[in-house]
C-alpha cells in the first residue's frame, strides 16, 4: 500500500513548515493485524464491516508525523528545507523498528519526503534574503572581477615600467661602457703620446750630447790644426826662402818640404837667424808645386 501524507510541523527555530511525502508498507502478519483490527467482510464480500481498514493508513501517518516532529526539533528552518538523504534514512529506520507498527504486523518498505515548504510569508522572506544574498554575491563577483581587472592592469603597467627601467638601465650601461672604452682609448693615446714625447726627449738629449761632443771635437780639431799651422809657420819662418822655392820647384810634397824645413831649421838655427815669412808667402810655398 502507498499512503501519501501532508502535515504541518514546527522547526527548532519555531517556524512552521509543511511536509509532504509518501509511506509504502505491506501487511507482513495478517493474523496479528486481524487480531487488533476488524477486517471482517460483509455478507456479499464486497466491503468491510467496520472502518478499521480505513483507519490503519491514518495510524501509520500519525506515527510518521510523531517521528518527523521529533526529528525536526533538531533542525532549523533552513536545515529542514535542505534535508538530506540521511534525514530520511534515519526516519525510515525509526519507523521500521517502531513497536507500534511492528505490533500491527506491518512492514514499512519505503519513506519518501517529497517537499518541505515554509509558510508563504516566511518563504517570501527567505526568497528576499536569498535574493539579497545572491545580489550581494553578484556584486562581490563584479567587484572581484573589477578588482582583478585593476590588479591585472596594475601588474601590466608595473611590468611595462619595469621593462622601461630595465631598458634605460641597459642604455645607461651601454653609454657607460662606451665612455669607459673612450676613456681607455684616450688613456692609451695619452700613454702613446707620452711615450713618443719621452722618446723625442731622449732623442733630443742624445742629439744635444752628440752636438756637444761634435762641438768639442771640432774645437779640439781646430786647436790641433791651429797648433799645426803655428808650428809649421814657425818652422818655415827660419828657412831660407830660396831653399823652399828650389825644393818646391823639384815637385817635392809640401809635407816633405815642411819636414826638411824643420830639419834645416834645427841644423842652421844658430847660423841664419830669424826669417820674416808672411802667411801669404807660406800658402804660396805650400801650394805651388811647379
Amino acid at each position: 500500500m502507498d499512503v501519501p501524507f501532508i502535515f504541518e510541523e514546527v522547526t527548532a527555530d519555531f517556524q512552521e513548515v509543511t511536509i509532504q511525502g509518501q509511506l509504502t508498507y505491506r501487511v507482513s502478519d495478517p493474523k496479528r493485524l486481524s487480531s487488533l483490527m476488524n477486517y471482517s467482510l460483509t455478507a456479499n464480500g464486497r466491503a468491510f464491516e467496520s472502518e478499521d481498514p480505513k483507519k490503519l493508513p491514518q495510524r501509520l501517518i500519525n506515527h510518521t508525523q510523531v517521528l518527523t516532529r521529533a526529528a525536526l526539533k533538531a533542525h532549523t528552518l533552513k536545515q529542514a528545507l535542505s534535508v538530506s538523504n540521511d534525514f530520511v534514512s534515519d526516519l525510515l529506520a525509526e519507523l521500521r523498528k517502531s513497536d507500534v507498527i511492528n505490533s500491527h504486523g506491518i512492514e514499512v518498505l519505503d519513506l519518501s519526503i517529497l517537499a518541505i515548504k515554509p509558510m508563504p510569508e516566511t518563504a517570501r522572506a527567505l526568497e528576499a534574503e536569498s535574493r539579497e544574498q545572491i545580489m550581494r554575491e553578484s556584486d562581490e563577483a563584479i567587484y572581484a572581477r573589477r578588482n582583478a581587472s585593476v590588479e591585472q592592469e596594475r601588474a601590466i603597467r608595473e611590468n611595462e615600467l619595469n621593462t622601461e627601467i630595465a631598458v634605460e638601465h641597459k642604455k645607461r650601461q651601454i653609454v657607460e661602457a662606451q665612455l669607459d672604452a673612450e676613456k681607455a682609448a684616450q688613456t692609451k693615446r695619452h700613454e702613446l703620446d707620452s711615450a713618443k714625447m719621452q722618446a723625442r726627449i731622449q732623442l733630443e738629449e742624445q742629439n744635444k750630447s752628440l752636438v756637444a761632443l761634435a762641438t768639442e771635437n771640432a774645437r779640439h780639431e781646430a786647436d790641433s790644426r791651429a797648433y799645426g799651422i803655428s808650428a809649421t809657420m814657425k818652422a818655415l819662418a827660419d828657412t831660407d826662402p830660396r831653399t823652399l822655392q828650389a825644393l818646391a820647384s823639384t815637385g817635392m810634397n809640401p809635407n816633405q818640404l815642411v819636414a826638411l824645413a824643420f830639419k834645416e831649421l834645427g841644423e842652421r838655427a844658430d847660423k841664419i837667424g830669424h826669417l820674416n815669412i808672411t802667411p801669404e808667402l807660406l800658402r804660396e810655398l805650400l801650394t805651388d808645386r811647379s
